[in-house]
C-alpha cells in the first residue's frame, strides 16, 4: 500500500452501509465487481453534499428498490482495500427499516438482484462477500450494537 506524500493529505473513502432486518432475514445485495459476482449490504459512496443519513436512503433504494429510514447508527469501520491501490474506505453502517415492499424497480447499474438471507445463509457465503465488513457489520448488529443518530452532527453549508 503506498502512502501519501509530505505535501498531500490522505483522505479516505467514506461509505454508507444500510442493514435492513425483516423477520429474521437481512437484506442483501449480488454485485457484479472486477473480481466477479460479490454480495454486500446495500452499500456505496457518501456524494458531495449529502449528509451520511441521507447516503444510506440514497444507496439502498438504488440498489435495492426498498425507501429505507436510518434508525440507529451500527458502527463505524475502517478498512483498507485488499489490493496495492492504498485505498481505505471509512464505512458508516446504518440499521435502516425499510418499506414493505420495493418502491423502485430499476436497480444500480452492477446490481444483479436484492436478496433476503438469514445470517446463516450470509456466512454460507462468505466467498462471496465484496469485503470482510460484510460479516463484522452482520454480527455487531446481531449483537445489539445500536448508537443513536442524535450522535451524528452535519454542520450545514
Amino acid at each position: 500500500m503506498s502512502s501519501p506524500t509530505p505535501d498531500t493529505q490522505w483522505k479516505p473513502n467514506t461509505t454508507v452501509a444500510a442493514i435492513i432486518e425483516r423477520d429474521g432475514r437481512f437484506l442483501m445485495v449480488c454485485e457484479n465487481t472486477e473480481h466477479g459476482l460479490r454480495l454486500n449490504q446495500p452499500a456505496g459512496h457518501l456524494e458531495y453534499g449529502e449528509t451520511l443519513l441521507q447516503a444510506v436512503a440514497r444507496e439502498a433504494l438504488e440498489e435495492t428498490g426498498y425507501a429505507a429510514n436510518p434508525v440507529a447508527l451500527s458502527g463505524i469501520y475502517l478498512a483498507d482495500k485488499d489490493d496495492s491501490s492504498g485505498i481505505t474506505y471509512l464505512r458508516f453502517a446504518f440499521v435502516c427499516q425499510a418499506a414493505g415492499q420495493p418502491t423502485r424497480s430499476q436497480l444500480d447499474e452492477g446490481i444483479v438482484e436484492a436478496v433476503w438471507l438469514t445470517p446463516d445463509e450470509i456466512r454460507a457465503r462468505q466467498a462471496m462477500w465484496r469485503s470482510p465488513l460484510v460479516g463484522r457489520c452482520l454480527d455487531d448488529y446481531l449483537a445489539g450494537q445500536r448508537l443513536p443518530l442524535a450522535c451524528i452532527y452535519h454542520h450545514g453549508r
